[in-house]
């Protein structure tokens, strides 16, 4: 045999190799594929089981197959989020151009909303993320969270204001129509009871308000979810702006290493559903959203040191298997029920971006420079308490966390989102009035 196919037969052989060594979701490709065929004869045979098994299914393969596309296309993985960006819209381009099965989205739907996916991927990563780190680090970066909080607002909506004045957008539509639901929590935190607010306000039916508001909240989301992605490239380029996922200097949030145990697993479980239903107990007697209860009952439990732990260990352990397996699935079901791909596209005039990227920008400027003055890191500050109040709420908080590599950071997501989501509703009533009546 002669060199050149000497050399032919070896590039083949490594080719075959590397090939071989290739996995998705920790499964070699022929057995991935496998997998992904079966999903696929079910879904166009018509016998993909309904509820949770076929949702499930499809979410996880079609999620974990987007992640590891989206987590190697080069400019998409650096900049623009990866597979967190890849999964949600490519789940939603397959419902927006009708290649995925209508009864497979609506039971993918079905899952996420009535049979509270999201919610129980929350309370594992609320409960366990609280319970797995250090009372002392939740006290010292909770108590200087407030202001960059609060600055990511005025920022947000100082800089609406000046590109809608540039474009010829008066200030009352750049503050109400986009600033607040963008930073008012997501839908059923912020928009549905914005909507509301402005109903009792303004006199139109809250289905007009809606429609008005999904489409600045939307592409907010998406907005968040980009800037997130930049973030972490200008992290890897400006190491100096960057904890790497801590919040402030000389406080570490670290995982929490310990011994692999099953039993804890169940234990976890159990933390993360009484927490969360504790939170709904709660949510019928203050009126904040049953997320924020959620969270200051754990924080307050966790800094008394009430929590035994082997609860805390537990709950970490549970939070770390939710987020290594289900993420992926998750954000594919964020784009299949919660991402309205013809919503994006019909609000995509220059001026409506212009300011829905100001309002984002000025969320995260904001609260990165007021977050260095309180000691935060720049970059952390600006992703949870700039970012994280710009998203969609819970499902905004997973997919820009997942862009921005810093997932142990969903504590001070949250606490945009929904303590944050809940200082927007009190200033819409306030600043509605005052502009429209």
């Amino acid at each position: 045999m002669n060199s050149a196919a000497t050399q032919t037969l070896d590039d083949t052989r490594h080719a075959s190799r590397a090939w071989g060594a290739l996995h998705i979701f920790g499964m070699p490709l022929p057995i991935f594929f496998i997998a992904f065929a079966v999903m696929v004869v079910a879904m166009f045979t018509d016998t993909l089981p309904s509820g949770m098994i076929g949702a499930l299914l499809v979410m996880m393969i079609l999620g974990e197959l987007l992640g590891f596309i989206g987590d190697r296309l080069p400019i998409i993985k650096s900049y623009l989020g990866g597979g967190a960006i890849l999964a949600i819209f490519g789940a939603a381009t397959l419902v927006y151009v009708d290649w995925l099965p209508a009864d497979v989205s609506e039971n993918v739907t079905q899952f996420m909303k009535g049979g509270g996916f999201l919610n129980f991927y929350i309370a594992a990563l609320i409960t366990g993320s609280i319970l797995g780190m250090d009372s002392k680090v939740l006290v010292k970066v909770g108590s200087r969270y407030a202001l960059p909080l609060i600055c990511a607002v005025f920022f947000a909506g100082l800089f609406a204001v000046i590109v809608g004045a540039l474009m010829g957008f008066s200030m009352q539509d750049a503050l109400v129509v986009i600033t607040l639901p963008i930073l008012g929590g997501g839908m059923g935190a912020g928009a549905v009871p914005m909507s509301q607010i402005y109903e009792q306000l303004l006199g139109q039916p809250a289905s007009y308000y809606i429609s008005i508001l999904v489409p600045a909240l939307a592409l907010g989301n998406v907005f968040a979810i980009i800037i997130a992605g930049l973030l972490n490239g200008l992290a890897k380029r400006f190491p100096g702006l960057t904890g790497d996922g801590q919040m402030m200097p000389g406080v570490e949030i670290e995982e929490r290493k310990s011994s692999f145990d099953l039993a804890k697993l169940g234990i976890g479980v159990v933390a993360a559903l009484t927490f969360f239903t504790a939170g709904q107990i709660l949510g019928g007697f203050i009126p904040l959203h049953p997320y924020a209860l959620m969270i200051i009952l754990v924080a307050v439990l966790k800094i008394a040191n009430v929590v035994p732990e082997s609860v805390n260990e537990s709950a970490s352990q549970w939070f770390q298997f939710v987020a290594k397996n289900w993420t992926f699935a998750l954000l594919f079901g964020i784009g299949i029920a919660y991402t309205d791909l013809g919503q994006v596209i019909e609000a995509i005039t220059p001026t409506y971006v212009l300011i829905v990227l100001a309002v984002v920008a000025g969320a995260a400027f904001g609260a990165g420079l007021v977050g260095k003055l309180v000691g935060f890191y720049p970059i952390e500050s600006a992703i949870t308490a700039g970012l994280c109040m710009a998203n969609m709420g819970g499902t905004g908080d997973v997919a820009v966390l997942s862009a921005a590599k810093r997932m142990q950071l969903m504590p001070f997501a949250q606490i945009s989102s929904r303590l944050g989501g809940a200082l927007i509703l009190l200033i819409s009533s306030i600043i509605v009035p005052m502009f429209f009546t």
